[in-house]
């Protein structure tokens, strides 16, 4: 045998079982409607929450940043690639999220991996909801901490676990994501704070898919518990609802201090382009400015799932506007995605490691973009092709 062909095996393995993941190609900007492959279709899988990815004021703001700063910071947020743009975003960031202070990251997966090892090391605890993102495991994996999981957000669960390890002198991280992306539920911090200051545990949340989606104006988790300060570190991305990329840490400012000091993708990965910056700093404003879009994603999430729901789909115990289409088969799942898109529908099938086996789905992302048409012409095509795979 050659040394590779463990991966034609795999590859070959991966595709039997329906789990081969089909990566298309978007020809045109994100938006309700968009060019995949060739094909007009209506766009339910991105993240594009607010349609702030093709947002005029965002466009107009990267353009002109260009023209001000250049197209690259060039350096390392440490020796020369700190410019006034990021400066401007933490702050505003900051005051957005209503905390002392902010710093910002390459990329959401970035910000866990720059904060988790920053914060606990070998001889620390972590205490990790059993489904959080892979970003949290890779980071915690990183910082070599004992990880003891508790179960999906149940406070209980995270109590008897603080209280097998109360004697413990190390630090203590509880983290957990705070709206789950495949199931859309959202994790109770309200009573996680609650637990983990009863033993004196750090407390990190990863608000990736509840920044600019829960809380006044999409001011995320902590907001929507009325949390302000009692949360030591919300991360946020900057890739989802706000439509462009990045990552950011709020919270006190001695944690910012910290991490300016210690989380490796800050002192060893060059920063984010001046582009991206003024775009972010412009969702930023819009969202101060205006709750409307919010609202609009809320409304629309609404509409759909009761159309679903209607229909008999299961859609598991979504919270927000992730909806999750369960099928359960991996291939079933492989199989729908193919048939919508033959369709007119861009929504692709989620299966194993990413979830459990025997939990494949078609995960829907609603945005405040669309119409009610767009919805009702997805709905349709969903019900069209669940009866036909006996889904329905």
């Amino acid at each position: 045998m050659g040394k590779l062909d463990f991966i034609t095996e795999d590859l070959q393995n991966l595709r039997e079982q329906g789990l081969f993941i089909t990566i298309r190609t978007i020809e045109s900007p994100q938006g309700p409607w968009i060019q995949v492959d060739g094909k007009r279709v209506l766009n339910l899988c991105s993240n594009n929450y607010l349609g702030f990815a093709n947002h005029p004021k965002l466009r107009r703001a990267a353009q002109e940043a260009i023209e001000q700063y250049g197209v690259g910071p060039a350096a390392v947020r440490t020796i020369a690639g700190t410019m006034t743009l990021h400066k401007v975003l933490e702050k505003k960031l900051a005051r957005f999220k209503r905390l002392e202070a902010a710093i910002s990251f390459q990329s959401g997966f970035n910000s866990n991996l720059a904060t988790i090892p920053a914060l606990v090391g070998a001889d620390d605890l972590i205490f990790s909801d059993e489904l959080n993102h892979a970003s949290i495991i890779d980071g915690c994996r990183l910082s070599r901490a004992r990880i003891v999981r508790y179960e999906h957000c149940n406070p209980k669960s995270l109590q008897e676990k603080l209280e097998e390890y109360k004697t413990a002198t190390c630090r203590k991280l509880v983290v957990t994501d705070g709206v789950f992306s495949m199931d859309g539920d959202i994790a109770p911090m309200d009573e996680i704070v609650k637990v983990a200051e009863k033993y004196d545990a750090i407390t990190m949340v990863d608000d990736a898919h509840g920044e600019g989606v829960l809380g006044e104006a999409g001011r995320g988790i902590g907001d929507h518990f009325h949390l302000h300060g009692r949360i030591d570190i919300e991360m946020g991305t900057l890739s989802k609802a706000f439509g462009v990329v990045g990552g950011y840490v709020a919270g006190k400012k001695l944690v910012v201090d910290y991490l300016q000091q210690k989380a490796r993708p800050f002192l060893f990965s060059s920063a984010v382009t001046p582009a991206d910056v003024a775009a972010c700093i412009a969702a930023v404003d819009i969202l101060e400015e205006s709750d409307e879009l919010v609202e609009k994603l809320w409304e629309n999430a609404k509409y759909f799932k009761e159309k679903m729901k209607a229909a008999n789909f299961d859609l598991g115990f979504s919270q927000t506007p992730i909806t999750p289409v369960m099928i359960g088969d991996a291939k079933v799942a492989s199989t729908f995605s193919k048939r919508l898109f033959e369709e007119g529908v861009f929504a692709q099938s989620i299966g194993y490691p990413t979830v459990p086996r025997g939990k494949a789905r078609i995960r829907v992302m609603i945005s405040a973009s669309h119409s009610q048409s767009d919805l009702d012409y997805g709905a349709e095509k969903f019900i069209k092709i669940g009866k036909e795979l006996g889904v329905i």
